[in-house]
């Protein structure tokens, strides 16, 4: 393997590394972001509450409003995580295609360079070479089937995933 494959190989996991890294990034943000928010939202109507109870006129009134408040912050607590739980499965899926991408590439990239160091091998025997390549496209093929499945079942659980919360909202 040449120092430019070598260069193009490591440039090409930096990119991908980096992607990841802002994937991940840009993600905490929009988490912290709806944390934040659910704080901010929690607390002022958890001082409106308290308001509300210490003008009530009785007991009755008093335990309408804490029953009234638990179920509003429980509600907004469950709508927070399930946005959380998306934006996760979100995440999952562009993890597992960028990480899919960046596999085929290199495998693409592995087999060429096998191939361009056997071809510059001395007193070379055509039928290893031809061996070699079918070898490689076997495994190739199997990558390749391997990394469908693995989409399609990616797939399958972040509908299930999403099934699942939709059923929970209702």
């Amino acid at each position: 393997m040449k120092n430019e494959q070598l260069g193009d190989m490591n440039r090409k996991n930096m990119e991908a590394a980096m992607r990841l890294a802002q994937l991940s990034i840009e993600n905490s943000q929009r988490i912290m972001a709806l944390q934040s928010e659910l704080a901010r939202e929690l607390f002022q109507e958890s001082v409106a509450n308290a308001k509300a109870q210490s003008g009530a006129k009785d007991p009755q009134e008093i335990l309408s409003l804490r029953s009234r408040y638990a179920q509003d912050t429980a509600q907004k607590m469950m709508e927070s995580a399930q946005k959380i739980a998306e934006i996760g499965n979100d995440a999952r899926v562009e993890f597992s295609r960028l990480l899919t991408e960046q596999l085929a590439s290199g495998s693409h990239d592995l087999m060429d360079s096998f191939q361009n160091f056997f071809k510059a091998l001395p007193g070379q025997n055509p039928d290893v070479m031809e061996a070699m390549q079918q070898a490689m496209a076997r495994a190739n093929s199997a990558f390749e089937q391997i990394t469908q499945v693995s989409a399609t079942a990616f797939n399958h659980m972040n509908e299930l995933a999403k099934k699942t919360a939709t059923k929970t909202k209702k």
